[in-house]
């Protein structure tokens, strides 16, 4: 079992870091970047706890053959998973595979649990209420009644915490299998709750299927970005339409929202060459700035540093981590 902790000032290499995900972060509010990232890895079993201080949305893929669930410890903000609202009584499920989009607040602070699926399974179907789970796990957000969610969140978040703190626990016979089966209990006991029987399946929202379609077009076309009017005409919507819609998902305007997407992808472009390979000009372009003072002012808004200041792939120091 593999045991690490990281931290970051860039939001993407923190996503980088996090094992077997195929995904994007890009930060959204502005301001220097702070995250910590703590992992438990095992063969079955992939547990980690991240931390940001900025807003975060997150676009990726699932790990296939795996079940995914993630489980709040603070949400101090609007949130948004897979078109859903959600607040600290929600469990996150994804499967393998699955595309996501999750929005996050400022200060976030998850607990995500993957299991490997033949894992899940096997405990799936030794659960006496495995028809009653199955029809749970088919909603990306699942409502909690809040006493009984932390009671749950307390209890794994212990147990994860105790994990790490032990640095000689990857050494000790049987303690993988034991954490596995000890969280997987712990969240197959959750799931057969009676009182998440009763609970109503929660719609995708119009505002959040709006904001995700215009993300989409972003970074369909990064040479030439939409602007409102373009997304409007797109979507056959109109402006306070889409104004709105963003600031009830993203808690900011659509035009900020694309430039900051926009900009991440540069930002993404010269933190994976070298310097040599692609100008911060070139770069820019490719994600649709065509001034360059502008696009630096911009940068400098919203990470804190010129592109001049990023570093590059051939002057990144290796990031701090204790095993």
């Amino acid at each position: 079992m593999n045991l690490s902790m990281n931290r970051f000032n860039d939001v993407q290499t923190h996503a980088s870091a996090v094992n077997d995900w195929r995904q994007t972060y890009s930060q959204i509010s502005a301001g220097n970047l702070q995250s910590s990232l703590a992992q438990i890895k095992s063969q079955r079993l992939h547990v980690f706890r991240e931390q940001i201080n900025q807003r975060v949305v997150q676009h990726g893929e699932a790990p296939r053959g795996k079940v995914c669930f993630a489980v709040p410890i603070a949400i101090p903000g609007a949130i948004r998973m897979q078109g859903r609202e959600a607040d600290e009584t929600s469990l996150f499920v994804l499967r393998g595979g699955e595309e996501f989009m999750f929005h996050m607040p400022m200060g976030m602070d998850m607990l995500s649990l993957t299991f490997d699926s033949e894992l899940f399974d096997h405990a799936l179907d030794d659960s006496p209420d495995a028809e009653n789970i199955e029809k749970l796990l088919k909603q990306p957000v699942i409502r909690i009644p809040t006493h009984r969610f932390s009671e749950c969140r307390r209890r794994l978040l212990a147990m994860f915490s105790e994990a790490i703190a032990d640095g000689t626990a990857s050494t000790q016979t049987g303690f993988e299998p034991n954490l596995e089966s000890a969280l997987l209990d712990e969240l197959m006991e959750l799931l057969a709750d009676p009182h998440l029987k009763s609970l109503e399946r929660q719609p995708t929202s119009v505002h959040s299927f709006i904001v995700e379609k215009c993300h989409h077009l972003t970074v369909s076309d990064t040479f030439n970005p939409p602007n409102v009017i373009d997304l409007c005409e797109r979507l056959k919507i109109s402006r306070r339409t889409i104004q709105n819609s963003f600031k009830n998902v993203t808690e900011t305007t659509p035009t900020h929202y694309i430039r900051s997407i926009r900009l991440n992808g540069a930002r993404r472009e010269l933190m994976s060459t070298h310097s040599a390979e692609l100008s911060i000009g070139d770069a820019a372009s490719k994600w649709g700035f065509s001034h360059l003072s502008h696009f630096a002012a911009d940068y400098h808004g919203l990470f804190g540093e010129l592109p001049s200041q990023t570093l590059r792939a051939d002057r990144r120091p290796v990031a701090t981590t204790q095993h």
